[in-house]
């Protein structure tokens, strides 16, 4: 098991005060891989993350400059800058309007759009301008690759150490960590003779290692001045098989991930977590990041699953659409159709939910994605079925 992320949240503001905010987030960073790497659990990337963009003090581009030099400097390999609060009736969406350059003109910093919580929203003018913003990072960014970099979120709390997904609440600083766990499931359950002795290897073994991770991390958080908020013990899966969700679905029995039963078999997974004792932040369930799966990636070029599939699986794991290939001609109604659908599942089941939907210009459905990157298992561009619901937000 490697661990995605050692993500540091802070606020930003003042430039000296903040110099010295992710100087110590960058200590504490060192650290933690240091201790994590001697422990045995690789670490991917450090990353830090600010206060929701709205609550910002200055310009986005300007933020986004002068931060991310600091964090580069301190080590960091990303920065998120939060999200764009907009889940309330009359919000001001005014910021929206920059984060398409703000994608454009970084490589290294994430935005979020939040247009839902349990109490408020979904904003439907907030999903429609979003929908916007994807469609332009689409046709502005290199086969759309931007949009990696932006997420709409709905129900999702401070501390999530998942990008682009993590902002900071405005307190004293924290530290969360990541894990890349899928590899876990699949060990788990490929060597199981039942079904629930799968489930009780999973959980056992996600005690183990939450525990041994938070015995490391939380004295050390300590130390420097931090909170601990936790782990996301999400089953976030790496490009190879061994490492995929969708195999460990199909180690458990379903003999094509998006065949009939992958839904229980995702609840059961997402059930073990739920069940396992270890310091829990952010959203522990089962992630199905369709480019960043091996076998997601292969079931798609297969047809075995749709957008409205996934969105099913959203109801009973715990992340929503990830990195979904779409067409490039995708029309602001479709995009903003299925943000909505997105945030209705958040907001009625009372969970966490994010999309990050990809369309890719040039591409037509059906077609196979063409991305060059490592962290990436080409796909099936998928359908959108050529209707939006337009109405909806006229009305």
């Amino acid at each position: 098991m490697n661990i995605r992320s050692v993500t540091c949240f802070i606020n930003a503001g003042d430039p000296a005060v903040q110099t010295g905010a992710v100087s110590a987030a960058g200590r504490l960073a060192r650290e933690a891989r240091a201790a994590l790497e001697e422990a045995g659990f690789p670490v991917q990337t450090t990353r830090l993350a600010t206060q929701p963009l709205s609550h910002l003090p200055a310009d986005p581009g300007y933020l986004a400059s002068e931060l991310w030099a600091q964090c580069a400097s301190d080590g960091f390999d990303y920065l998120s800058l939060g999200p764009v609060l907009a889940e309330a009736p009359g919000a001001d969406l005014s910021l929206l309007e920059a984060i398409p350059g703000l994608i454009r003109e970084t490589k290294d910093v994430f935005a979020s759009v939040l247009v839902a919580t349990r109490d408020q929203g979904p904003n439907r003018e907030a999903i429609w301008r979003a929908a916007e913003s994807v469609r332009e990072i689409a046709h502005t960014t290199d086969l759309g690759f931007g949009n990696l970099r932006l997420a709409v979120l709905a129900n999702v709390g401070p501390h999530s150490p998942f990008f682009p997904a993590a902002y900071h609440d405005g307190g004293a600083p924290a530290v969360a960590i990541a894990t890349e766990s899928a590899d876990v499931a699949v060990d788990a359950f490929s060597g199981a003779d039942s079904l629930d002795q799968g489930r009780a290897r999973l959980i056992e073994m996600v005690e183990e290692a939450g525990g041994r991770i938070a015995g490391l991390i939380d004295p050390l958080a300590g130390r420097h001045g931090f909170r601990f908020a936790g782990i996301d013990f999400s089953l976030a899966p790496f490009p190879e098989e061994a490492r995929s969700i969708g195999a460990a679905v199909e180690r458990m029995g379903v003999e094509r991930f998006g065949a009939p039963g992958t839904l229980f078999a995702v609840a059961l997974l997402t059930d073990c977590l739920r069940s396992a004792d270890y310091p829990r932040c952010g959203f522990n369930g089962v992630m199905l990041p369709v480019l960043e799966d091996a076998t997601l990636a292969a079931r798609s070029r297969e047809e075995m699953f749709t957008v409205n599939d996934l969105l099913l699986y959203s109801a009973v794991c715990g992340t929503g659409l990830d990195t979904v290939p779409l067409p490039g001609d995708a029309t602001e109604a479709e995009l903003a159709g299925v943000l909505l659908d997105m945030a209705t599942l958040a907001q009625r089941l009372d969970k966490p939910l994010t999309a990050r939907l990809m369309p890719i210009p040039g591409a037509r459905a059906g077609e196979i994605t063409q991305f060059d990157f490592d962290y990436f298992a080409n796909g099936r561009v998928l359908d959108l079925k050529g209707w939006g619901s337009r109405g909806l937000f006229a009305r």
